[in-house]
């Protein structure tokens, strides 16, 4: 899942390794599997939505460059798809699956009305602005149906595409992370100390081939 030369505080890093060492368990595997395989087109968003949802996790989620790129608006169509909702919603919002539908085809109108296209086609920093404009909660069209914008960002952008970035190996590898505990657990549980499937973290450039090596041996 990591590439050569990539940037990363774990050079050498390659979560997918442990998939099949006894950090992993055959759930685990299955899971990881299945999100690995992710269907990169939309089952639940409409063409429009989708493509409002792309360019719009472009513009929220920064990926590292020259590491695998982890299909963030893939993972929450695929969570959407699967669930019905998450026990749980602030009473000022819609529940979550209408409020990501509502919430996509608003932030497309507010881009027609401001600049004439939709979101997907608009240049990086008109984009970026209007992102800033809904997190402020300037964006007050009647597309919103009432629902503020500003909750949207906050409880639904933030929080369900950071969740799905950071659900993926890849951005495992980028942190760091081995997975779940079980069923290795860990050993070493004293401050400043690793296990031998932990990574190795780069404290700076000059260490960067003595830890990659290291790391590169982690299963």
């Amino acid at each position: 899942m990591s590439d050569d030369g990539a940037k990363t505080r774990y050079p050498g890093y390659d979560v997918w390794r442990k998939c099949d060492s006894p950090s992993w368990d055959a759930i685990t595997r299955a899971v990881l599997e299945a999100r690995v395989d992710t269907p990169a087109q939309p089952r639940f968003f409409n063409p429009a939505q989708w493509a409002v949802l792309v360019a719009l996790c472009d513009g929220v989620v920064a990926q590292p460059a020259g590491r695998t790129a982890v299909p963030v608006e893939a993972l929450l169509d695929a969570r959407l798809l699967a669930t019905a909702g998450q026990g749980w919603h602030d009473a000022r919002m819609p529940r979550w699956r209408e409020a990501w539908r509502l919430g996509l085809i608003a932030l497309d109108a507010e881009s027609q009305a401001a600049h004439g296209l939709p979101f997907a086609r608009l240049a990086p920093p008109e984009r970026s602005a209007l992102i800033t404009r809904m997190q402020r909660g300037e964006l007050r069209s009647e597309a919103w149906q009432g629902m503020p914008a500003a909750l949207f960002f906050s409880q639904r952008v933030l929080r369900d595409l950071y969740s799905a970035y950071y659900s993926h190996p890849a951005a495992w590898s980028e942190i760091g992370f081995g997975g779940p505990a079980n069923p290795r657990g860990y050993v070493r549980l004293y401050k400043n100390r690793r296990d031998p499937w932990e990574p190795v973290e780069a404290t700076s450039p000059a260490d960067t081939p003595a830890v990659a090596r290291k790391n590169a041996r982690v299963r």
